[in-house]
């Protein structure tokens, strides 16, 4: 009997080589499988499993998995308002660790012998894949044909054409990488320090012109109503978020970091929705948590972020943080107002039961209710003691 590989299909150019090549020279029975978390639409995924199909694989199967990506990974992501470099709200990267565990639990599941996957020898997601592929299934083959063979784009329609397989493989001027929780955009400019994408290059152009106001409630951390209107899932409410806010071309932005393989790399990225929830969720952190609670909340968040980029989503100390993350959110519940503009948005105001600036003990810079004008001198002077003797001694002995 042959033996059985699993490859991640994404329906492009390499993937599509690879069920060819796996089939034909090396003699596997190919089943793919598309793990979509959020991207891809219905009839996309039809025509990725018509493309897989015709080429040859023994099966092919879709991995719904957008709310287990919500469930254990996007939801954490806005507990810490997590932005990489303060930048990038690690989208698509995020999903290709899910991605994986799908893929290689299917591959168990239906007795694989060996998973494949078409990443190159540049980028990061190759570790993603190999990593949790190792982890999960350590005696399951990893078989990397783009990478390994490191392949052209015209040897691979060249060989797909040699085998009867005909095909628009024209190369896009830009690489599209659409995921529930953002989309990341490649090109010619990308690659280059002083450039940036032009206006063309993102998907979603702007429609709206006009102010518009925008409301989102929460309720323990999570989104739970846009503009009045309440939604049992997430996902859904995600979805309504962006559907309003790229029609502004909000959350457009240029990151810069540091890759698991220690090069600088530089992505272009949309996020509306990703960009819009975190800000409103983050301001009402901020009128709802004390002060120590949202400067560890933050540190851990950061290690979170730096750990699930770089492939570390499987470190037992994430299910750690995510205990404590989820903890801190206990009281943030309420409803944001934003104004939306086109490229910006402006954070308006909180409403919350747990509004911290809400009590009866003093308003800001106006009247003080809960102390005297003695108790703050006392507080003071007891507050600068230790500066004070430092200062003091220092001075001495000059």
């Amino acid at each position: 009997m042959k033996k059985k590989v699993v490859l991640a299909f994404s329906g492009g150019l390499d993937t599509s080589f690879a069920v060819k090549y796996l089939s034909h020279d090396l003699g596997y029975e190919v089943h793919t499988a598309l793990a979509n978390t959020g991207g891809f639409t219905p009839s996309e995924c039809k025509t990725i499993a018509d493309r897989a199909m015709a080429l040859g694989a023994t099966s092919h199967v879709t991995l719904d998995i957008e709310q287990e990506y919500y469930d254990k990974c996007i939801r954490y992501m806005v507990y810490g308002d997590i932005l990489r470099n303060g930048t990038y709200p690690i989208s698509v990267s995020s999903e290709r660790t899910f991605q994986a565990i799908a893929i290689i639990e299917y591959a168990k599941k239906i007795g694989a012998d060996a998973v494949a996957h078409g990443s190159t020898g540049a980028g990061n997601d190759q570790v993603r894949f190999d990593l949790t592929f190792a982890i999960l299934a350590p005696d399951i083959e990893v078989i990397t044909p783009t990478r390994d063979m490191t392949l052209t784009r015209e040897y691979e329609i060249s060989y797909l054409r040699k085998h009867g397989f005909q095909a628009d493989f024209k190369k896009m001027e830009y690489s599209i990488n659409k995921g529930l929780w953002g989309t990341s955009i490649g090109g010619k400019e990308t690659l280059r320090s002083e450039q940036t994408l032009p206006e063309n290059a993102y998907p979603s152009q702007i429609v709206d012109h006009e102010p518009q106001p925008l409301r989102i409630g929460f309720e323990k951390g999570e989104i739970t109503s846009v503009n009045g209107r309440t939604y049992k899932d997430k996902v859904e409410a995600i979805r309504a978020v962006e559907a309003i806010g790229s029609r502004y071309g909000i959350g457009r932005d240029m990151h810069i970091g540091d890759t698991i393989i220690g090069i600088k790399g530089r992505v272009g990225f949309e996020a509306a929705a990703a960009m819009i929830i975190i800000s409103a969720h983050k301001m009402l952190e901020k009128h709802t948590m004390t002060k120590w609670q949202l400067y560890w909340k933050e540190q851990v968040a950061n290690w979170y972020g730096m750990f699930l980029h770089e492939a570390q989503y499987l470190e037992p100390v994430m299910r750690d943080i995510e205990v404590m993350m989820e903890n801190s959110q206990q009281y943030v519940t309420g409803e944001v107002e934003l104004t939306l503009r086109p490229y910006s948005f402006q954070l308006v105001g909180v409403s919350s039961p747990f509004d911290m600036m809400k009590t009866d003990f003093g308003e800001y810079g106006e009247v003080n209710k809960a102390w005297t004008a003695d108790d703050v001198k006392g507080f003071t002077k007891i507050l600068g003691n230790q500066m004070k003797i430092a200062q003091i001694i220092r001075n001495k002995n000059k």
